[in-house]
Protein backbone atom coordinates (compact mmCIF):
# COMPACT_ATOMS: atom_id res chain seq x y z
CA UNK A 1 0.00 0.00 0.00
CA UNK A 2 1.31 3.10 -0.74
CA UNK A 3 2.61 4.97 1.99
CA UNK A 4 2.91 8.67 0.34
CA UNK A 5 0.14 11.23 1.12
CA UNK A 6 -1.68 13.62 -1.62
CA UNK A 7 -0.85 17.85 -0.70
CA UNK A 8 -4.36 17.40 1.71
CA UNK A 9 -3.90 13.79 3.11
CA UNK A 10 -2.38 13.66 6.60
CA UNK A 11 -1.47 10.42 8.97
CA UNK A 12 -2.79 10.03 12.02
CA UNK A 13 -4.06 6.93 14.78
CA UNK A 14 -7.68 5.34 15.37
CA UNK A 15 -8.24 6.17 19.03
CA UNK A 16 -11.37 5.38 19.14
CA UNK A 17 -14.06 3.30 17.48
CA UNK A 18 -18.13 3.92 16.83
CA UNK A 19 -19.58 1.60 14.20
CA UNK A 20 -18.46 3.33 10.80
CA UNK A 21 -17.13 6.27 12.68
CA UNK A 22 -13.67 6.32 14.41
CA UNK A 23 -11.90 9.49 16.01
CA UNK A 24 -8.58 9.92 14.60
CA UNK A 25 -5.67 11.51 16.64
CA UNK A 26 -3.76 13.77 14.04
CA UNK A 27 -0.07 14.73 13.80
CA UNK A 28 -0.89 17.43 16.04
CA UNK A 29 -3.07 15.85 18.52
CA UNK A 30 -6.02 17.12 17.34
CA UNK A 31 -9.22 14.32 17.52
CA UNK A 32 -11.51 14.26 14.68
CA UNK A 33 -14.48 12.04 14.07
CA UNK A 34 -13.67 10.35 10.62
CA UNK A 35 -15.91 8.10 8.42
CA UNK A 36 -14.84 5.36 5.82
CA UNK A 37 -15.82 5.93 2.14
CA UNK A 38 -17.93 2.99 1.74
CA UNK A 39 -20.56 0.98 3.89
CA UNK A 40 -18.66 -0.49 6.18
CA UNK A 41 -15.56 0.19 8.30
CA UNK A 42 -12.65 -2.03 8.75
CA UNK A 43 -10.92 0.54 10.72
CA UNK A 44 -10.32 -0.37 14.52
CA UNK A 45 -8.36 0.68 17.15
CA UNK A 46 -4.81 1.71 17.03
CA UNK A 47 -4.81 1.33 13.07
CA UNK A 48 -2.41 4.35 11.26
CA UNK A 49 -4.45 6.09 8.59
CA UNK A 50 -4.60 7.77 5.83
CA UNK A 51 -7.42 10.74 5.73
CA UNK A 52 -8.25 13.78 4.42
CA UNK A 53 -9.93 16.73 6.15
CA UNK A 54 -13.34 17.87 5.02
CA UNK A 55 -15.74 20.26 6.33
CA UNK A 56 -17.08 18.87 9.16
CA UNK A 57 -15.71 15.67 9.40
CA UNK A 58 -12.77 13.96 7.94
CA UNK A 59 -12.58 10.62 5.49
CA UNK A 60 -10.53 7.31 6.07
CA UNK A 61 -8.59 7.36 2.51
CA UNK A 62 -6.20 3.99 3.87
CA UNK A 63 -5.67 1.79 6.47
CA UNK A 64 -1.52 1.76 6.74
CA UNK A 65 -0.15 -1.83 6.94
CA UNK A 66 -0.85 -3.25 10.73
CA UNK A 67 2.03 -4.40 12.81
CA UNK A 68 -0.57 -6.94 14.92
CA UNK A 69 -4.29 -7.33 14.75
CA UNK A 70 -6.01 -8.95 17.39
CA UNK A 71 -9.51 -10.49 17.41
CA UNK A 72 -12.61 -11.16 19.42
CA UNK A 73 -16.15 -13.12 18.94
CA UNK A 74 -19.50 -12.19 19.51
CA UNK A 75 -22.38 -14.51 19.48
CA UNK A 76 -22.54 -14.38 15.54
CA UNK A 77 -19.00 -13.23 14.11
CA UNK A 78 -15.58 -12.94 14.48
CA UNK A 79 -13.81 -9.64 14.30
CA UNK A 80 -10.60 -7.38 14.99
CA UNK A 81 -10.83 -4.96 17.28
CA UNK A 82 -7.43 -3.81 18.00
CA UNK A 83 -3.92 -3.46 16.01
CA UNK A 84 -0.49 -2.46 16.54
CA UNK A 85 -0.49 -3.47 20.18
CA UNK A 86 2.96 -4.01 21.52
CA UNK A 87 1.73 -6.39 24.23
CA UNK A 88 -1.41 -7.57 26.65
CA UNK A 89 -2.16 -6.90 30.19
CA UNK A 90 -4.88 -9.28 31.32
CA UNK A 91 -5.99 -7.73 34.97
CA UNK A 92 -7.63 -10.58 37.38
CA UNK A 93 -7.75 -10.14 40.87
CA UNK A 94 -7.87 -12.19 43.90
CA UNK A 95 -11.67 -11.66 44.26
CA UNK A 96 -14.00 -11.77 42.62
CA UNK A 97 -12.74 -15.15 41.42
CA UNK A 98 -11.53 -14.98 37.86
CA UNK A 99 -12.19 -17.32 34.80
CA UNK A 100 -9.37 -19.43 33.68
CA UNK A 101 -11.09 -20.34 30.83
CA UNK A 102 -11.49 -16.30 30.24
CA UNK A 103 -7.96 -15.95 30.74
CA UNK A 104 -6.74 -18.57 28.44
CA UNK A 105 -8.47 -17.32 25.59
CA UNK A 106 -7.40 -14.23 25.79
CA UNK A 107 -3.83 -15.54 26.11
CA UNK A 108 -4.26 -18.27 23.02
CA UNK A 109 -5.64 -14.83 21.05
CA UNK A 110 -2.61 -12.84 21.94
CA UNK A 111 -0.44 -16.21 20.87
CA UNK A 112 -2.21 -16.49 17.69
CA UNK A 113 -1.57 -12.53 16.92
CA UNK A 114 2.20 -12.84 18.04
CA UNK A 115 1.77 -9.91 20.99
CA UNK A 116 2.90 -11.03 23.98
CA UNK A 117 1.04 -11.50 27.12
CA UNK A 118 1.23 -10.74 30.97
CA UNK A 119 -0.80 -11.08 33.80
CA UNK A 120 -1.43 -8.68 36.88
CA UNK A 121 -3.25 -10.03 39.85
CA UNK A 122 -4.63 -7.53 41.86
CA UNK A 123 -5.50 -6.96 45.97
CA UNK A 124 -2.27 -8.81 47.24
CA UNK A 125 -3.40 -7.41 49.81
CA UNK A 126 -6.51 -9.67 50.54
CA UNK A 127 -6.39 -13.30 52.49
CA UNK A 128 -7.43 -14.87 48.75
CA UNK A 129 -4.66 -13.88 46.92
CA UNK A 130 -2.61 -17.21 48.18
CA UNK A 131 -4.99 -19.53 46.11
CA UNK A 132 -5.42 -16.67 43.18
CA UNK A 133 -1.41 -16.95 43.24
CA UNK A 134 -1.72 -20.79 43.02
CA UNK A 135 -3.72 -20.94 41.09
CA UNK A 136 -1.97 -19.01 37.90
CA UNK A 137 1.23 -20.93 38.63
CA UNK A 138 0.79 -22.99 35.55
CA UNK A 139 0.74 -19.92 33.61
CA UNK A 140 4.17 -19.22 35.22
CA UNK A 141 5.51 -21.89 34.97
CA UNK A 142 4.83 -22.20 31.12
CA UNK A 143 6.59 -18.43 30.89
CA UNK A 144 4.10 -15.77 31.46
CA UNK A 145 5.56 -12.87 33.63
CA UNK A 146 2.73 -12.43 36.92
CA UNK A 147 3.17 -9.68 38.70
CA UNK A 148 1.24 -8.77 42.37
CA UNK A 149 -0.34 -5.81 42.66
CA UNK A 150 -2.67 -3.85 45.36
CA UNK A 151 -3.62 -1.06 43.11
CA UNK A 152 -5.98 0.67 45.31
CA UNK A 153 -4.63 0.26 48.49
CA UNK A 154 -0.38 0.72 47.20
CA UNK A 155 -1.52 2.50 44.53
CA UNK A 156 2.44 4.25 44.52
CA UNK A 157 3.87 0.97 44.64
CA UNK A 158 1.70 -0.94 42.29
CA UNK A 159 2.55 2.14 39.73
CA UNK A 160 5.94 1.69 40.06
CA UNK A 161 5.98 -2.10 39.53
CA UNK A 162 3.85 -1.37 36.44
CA UNK A 163 5.90 1.34 34.87
CA UNK A 164 8.71 -0.99 33.40
CA UNK A 165 6.39 -3.02 31.77
CA UNK A 166 4.18 -0.21 29.87
CA UNK A 167 6.85 2.32 29.08
CA UNK A 168 7.00 2.56 25.30
CA UNK A 169 4.82 0.04 24.49
CA UNK A 170 1.41 0.30 23.66
CA UNK A 171 -0.64 -2.09 25.87
CA UNK A 172 -4.24 -3.44 25.40
CA UNK A 173 -5.70 -4.02 28.77
CA UNK A 174 -8.11 -6.64 29.53
CA UNK A 175 -9.98 -8.23 33.04
CA UNK A 176 -13.54 -8.75 34.18
CA UNK A 177 -15.30 -6.53 36.30
CA UNK A 178 -14.73 -6.05 39.59
CA UNK A 179 -11.00 -7.08 38.47
CA UNK A 180 -9.69 -3.55 39.18
CA UNK A 181 -8.66 -2.72 35.15
CA UNK A 182 -10.96 0.91 35.00
CA UNK A 183 -8.39 1.57 38.30
CA UNK A 184 -5.55 0.57 36.78
CA UNK A 185 -6.02 2.49 33.51
CA UNK A 186 -6.92 5.91 35.77
CA UNK A 187 -3.71 5.17 37.86
CA UNK A 188 -1.20 5.00 35.10
CA UNK A 189 -2.94 7.88 33.05
CA UNK A 190 -3.40 10.75 34.65
CA UNK A 191 -5.36 12.69 32.83
CA UNK A 192 -7.72 9.52 31.42
CA UNK A 193 -10.52 11.73 31.80
CA UNK A 194 -9.50 14.18 29.88
CA UNK A 195 -8.90 12.07 26.94
CA UNK A 196 -11.86 10.69 27.16
CA UNK A 197 -13.73 14.20 27.32
CA UNK A 198 -11.77 15.04 23.93
CA UNK A 199 -12.88 11.53 22.01
CA UNK A 200 -16.78 12.76 23.33
CA UNK A 201 -16.36 15.76 21.81
CA UNK A 202 -14.71 14.59 18.80
CA UNK A 203 -18.10 12.67 18.48
CA UNK A 204 -19.77 15.57 19.68
CA UNK A 205 -21.56 13.97 22.79
CA UNK A 206 -21.17 14.33 26.28
CA UNK A 207 -21.44 10.33 27.42
CA UNK A 208 -18.44 8.01 27.78
CA UNK A 209 -19.88 4.58 25.76
CA UNK A 210 -18.38 1.95 27.42
CA UNK A 211 -19.00 -0.29 24.97
CA UNK A 212 -16.15 1.33 22.75
CA UNK A 213 -12.75 0.74 23.34
CA UNK A 214 -9.78 3.89 23.87
CA UNK A 215 -6.48 4.66 23.16
CA UNK A 216 -5.07 6.52 25.78
CA UNK A 217 -1.07 8.26 25.86
CA UNK A 218 0.45 7.50 29.19
CA UNK A 219 3.45 10.26 28.80
CA UNK A 220 3.91 13.44 26.97
CA UNK A 221 5.83 12.65 24.32
CA UNK A 222 3.11 10.39 23.55
CA UNK A 223 5.30 6.80 23.24
CA UNK A 224 3.69 4.69 25.91
CA UNK A 225 0.02 3.41 25.45
CA UNK A 226 -2.90 1.88 26.83
CA UNK A 227 -5.82 0.51 25.03
CA UNK A 228 -8.91 0.07 26.97
CA UNK A 229 -11.73 -2.52 26.04
CA UNK A 230 -14.38 -3.30 28.03
CA UNK A 231 -15.56 -6.26 29.97
CA UNK A 232 -13.59 -9.82 29.12
CA UNK A 233 -15.33 -11.44 26.53
CA UNK A 234 -14.86 -14.12 24.79
CA UNK A 235 -11.73 -13.97 22.25
CA UNK A 236 -12.56 -14.60 18.39
CA UNK A 237 -10.95 -18.66 18.39
CA UNK A 238 -12.58 -19.36 15.14
CA UNK A 239 -10.20 -18.25 13.51
CA UNK A 240 -7.61 -20.74 14.42
CA UNK A 241 -7.11 -24.46 13.16
CA UNK A 242 -7.92 -27.48 15.58
CA UNK A 243 -4.77 -28.74 14.75
CA UNK A 244 -2.99 -25.30 15.30
CA UNK A 245 -4.25 -24.88 19.28
CA UNK A 246 -2.16 -26.60 20.90
CA UNK A 247 0.97 -25.15 19.56
CA UNK A 248 -0.35 -21.52 21.06
CA UNK A 249 -1.13 -23.06 24.57
CA UNK A 250 3.02 -23.09 25.96
CA UNK A 251 3.12 -26.04 28.29
CA UNK A 252 1.01 -28.45 25.51
CA UNK A 253 3.52 -27.11 22.79
CA UNK A 254 6.37 -28.42 25.03
CA UNK A 255 5.38 -31.92 24.22
CA UNK A 256 3.87 -32.05 20.77
CA UNK A 257 6.59 -32.96 19.44
CA UNK A 258 6.87 -36.55 21.63
CA UNK A 259 3.73 -37.21 19.48
CA UNK A 260 3.96 -40.85 17.60
CA UNK A 261 2.11 -38.99 14.89
CA UNK A 262 2.38 -35.63 13.45
CA UNK A 263 -1.84 -35.23 13.28
CA UNK A 264 -2.25 -35.96 17.15
CA UNK A 265 -4.82 -34.28 18.17
CA UNK A 266 -3.60 -35.44 21.76
CA UNK A 267 -6.81 -36.53 23.24
CA UNK A 268 -7.44 -40.64 22.57
CA UNK A 269 -4.28 -40.95 20.01
CA UNK A 270 -1.74 -43.57 21.30
CA UNK A 271 1.70 -42.73 22.21
CA UNK A 272 0.87 -39.08 22.59
CA UNK A 273 3.26 -36.65 24.34
CA UNK A 274 0.97 -34.30 25.74
CA UNK A 275 -1.14 -37.08 27.48
CA UNK A 276 1.83 -38.57 29.18
CA UNK A 277 2.67 -34.98 30.11
CA UNK A 278 -0.37 -34.88 31.97
CA UNK A 279 -0.27 -37.82 33.44
CA UNK A 280 3.59 -37.25 34.56
CA UNK A 281 1.66 -33.66 36.15
CA UNK A 282 3.89 -31.65 33.90
CA UNK A 283 0.59 -30.38 32.51
CA UNK A 284 -1.79 -28.82 34.85
CA UNK A 285 -5.45 -30.63 34.61
CA UNK A 286 -7.57 -27.15 34.75
CA UNK A 287 -4.96 -26.63 31.36
CA UNK A 288 -5.90 -29.55 29.78
CA UNK A 289 -9.70 -29.24 30.59
CA UNK A 290 -9.39 -26.21 28.67
CA UNK A 291 -7.49 -27.44 25.55
CA UNK A 292 -10.13 -30.06 25.11
CA UNK A 293 -13.09 -27.60 25.25
CA UNK A 294 -11.69 -25.34 23.13
CA UNK A 295 -10.84 -28.12 21.01
CA UNK A 296 -14.37 -29.36 20.81
CA UNK A 297 -15.55 -25.89 19.87
CA UNK A 298 -13.12 -25.64 16.79
CA UNK A 299 -13.80 -28.81 15.20
CA UNK A 300 -17.50 -27.99 15.53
Amino acid sequence: MPSSLSPAEEQGRVVSGHGRHVVVEGSTGQRVLCHSRGKKSECVVGDRVRWLPSTDEGVIEAILPRQSLLYRQDAWKTKAFAANIDQLLVVVAAEPVFSESQLARALIAAAAAMIPARIVLNKQDLPAFAAAERRLAPYAAMGVEVVGVALKKEATRSAARLANWLADKATLVLGPSGAGKSTLVNLMVADAAAQVGEISAALRTGRHTTTTTHWYWIDRGRQSALIDSPGFQEFGLRHIAPNALAALMPDLARHVGECRFYNCAHVHEPGCGVVAALGRGEIAETRYRIYREILAELQR
